[in-house]
C-alpha cells in the first residue's frame, strides 16, 4: 500500500511517499480503508521531534513509528475473527496514536480502540480531524470544568482546536471570547463567540476583563502572562507542554487558587476517549457542531500540507485525501 513515511526528524521534505506492506487485521482488529486523514500542528511537532523530551516517546534519534498521521475516516474492509461490533462496509472514524499512522491507504485498529461509526451527515474529510480537534477541545473544556454562564477565552480560535472549542463552549452555555486574526473574526463569531479579539491589535492579557477559563489552543501565551486576567478560581489550559508549564502546574497544585493544566488527550484511557467520541458523534449528527474545513491535499502532497500547517495560519482543519 502507499503511505507517507518519515524516517528522520526535520522539515516537511523528510516526508516520502512509499510502498509498504499492507497491514492484516488480527483477531480483535478491523482493517480500515482510509479515505481521509488529518494533518495537524501536533503532527508537525512530531515530524520535527519537538519538544526534545517528547522523543522519549516518539524515538530518540528518529521516529519510532515512521508512518505519519493520527486521525482518520474510512470504510471497514476486513474483520478479525473475534470482532463483533463492526461489519464490513461500516463507515468509521477514529485515531491511531502509537503504532500504524493514518497517512496511508489502510490502517488496522483494535475493535475496542479509538474508533466509532462516522456521523451520517458529514463527509470523510469532515470526520477525519474530529479526534485531533473536537475530541481534544472537549477534553480540555472538561478539564477546565467549564460551566454555563462562565466566561471563557479561546486563543487561536480559528484553528482546528480553537474552532471546535468555540462551538462546544457556546453549546455548554459559556460566554465565549475568541482570539484570532481580523480576517477570521466574522466566522469565529458565527461559530458562537460573543466577542472576537484581533490579536494583532489587542493583547488580551492586558485587558480588565477576567475569565474563568483561558484555553490557549495554540500554546502561544504562558500561564504567567495569562494569570492576571483569570478570575480567582480561574483555570489556564494548554495542549502544548513546556518546562515552564510543567513547573506552573506543579507549583499551582500546591499554592494559589488559579490553576494551570495540560493533558495529552491521545493517551487517555480508551474507554474515556470512546465515551467522548460518542458524545461528539451525537452533537455532529444534531448539527450542534461542525468541522470547519480549510484545505485538502492528495496523499502524495502530504509534505505540502505540512508546509501549509507549519505557517500557523490555517482556518479550521487540513486533511489529506487517500
Amino acid at each position: 500500500m502507499k503511505a507517507i513515511i518519515c524516517r528522520r526528524y526535520g522539515m516537511p521534505d523528510v516526508l516520502q511517499l512509499q510502498e509498504i506492506e499492507k497491514p492484516v487485521a488480527k483477531a480483535n482488529e478491523v482493517l480500515v480503508k482510509i479515505h481521509a486523514a488529518s494533518v495537524t500542528r501536533a503532527e508537525g511537532m512530531m515530524r520535527r521531534g519537538s519538544p526534545l523530551f517528547g522523543r522519549l516517546f516518539m524515538g530518540i534519534t528518529k521516529p519510532k513509528y515512521p508512518v505519519t498521521g493520527t486521525g482518520f475516516a474510512g470504510e471497514i474492509e476486513a474483520l478479525g475473527e473475534q470482532v463483533t461490533q463492526f461489519q464490513i462496509g461500516d463507515k468509521v472514524f477514529g485515531e491511531s496514536v502509537f503504532g500504524l499512522g493514518t497517512n496511508a491507504e489502510y490502517v488496522v485498529v483494535a475493535e475496542d480502540g479509538v474508533i466509532a461509526f462516522k456521523p451520517k451527515n458529514i463527509s470523510y474529510a469532515e470526520a477525519a480531524p474530529i479526534c485531533d480537534g473536537a475530541l481534544t477541545a472537549l477534553n480540555f473544556l472538561q478539564i477546565g470544568k467549564l460551566k454555563k454562564g462562565q466566561r471563557v477565552l479561546i486563543n487561536g480560535a480559528a484553528g482546528s482546536l480553537g474552532s471546535a472549542a468555540v462551538q462546544l463552549a457556546h453549546y455548554f452555555g459559556a460566554e465565549v471570547t475568541g482570539v484570532c486574526s481580523d480576517k477570521n473574526a466574522a466566522w469565529v463569531a458565527d461559530l458562537g463567540a460573543a466577542t472576537v479579539l484581533n490579536y494583532q491589535q489587542t493583547d488580551f492579557t492586558q485587558l480588565e476583563q477576567k475569565y474563568d477559563v483561558i484555553f490557549d489552543s495554540v500554546g502561544k501565551r504562558s500561564f504567567s502572562e495569562c494569570k492576571r486576567v483569570l478570575t480567582k478560581q480561574g483555570v489556564y489550559l494548554s495542549p502544548v507542554l513546556s518546562c515552564g508549564l510543567l513547573f506552573d502546574m506543579i507549583l499551582r497544585s500546591i499554592f494559589g487558587s488559579k490553576k494551570a493544566k495540560f493533558s495529552a488527550t491521545g493517551v487517555l484511557p480508551v474507554p474515556k476517549l470512546r465515551s467522548m467520541l460518542e458524545q461528539l458523534r451525537t452533537l455532529f449528527e444534531a448539527d450542534v457542531i461542525k468541522s470547519v474545513m480549510d484545505r485538502d491535499y492528495p496523499l502524495e502532497q502530504a509534505a505540502e500540507a505540512h508546509r501549509y500547517v507549519d505557517q500557523g495560519h490555517k482556518k479550521g482543519n487540513v486533511v489529506v485525501m487517500v
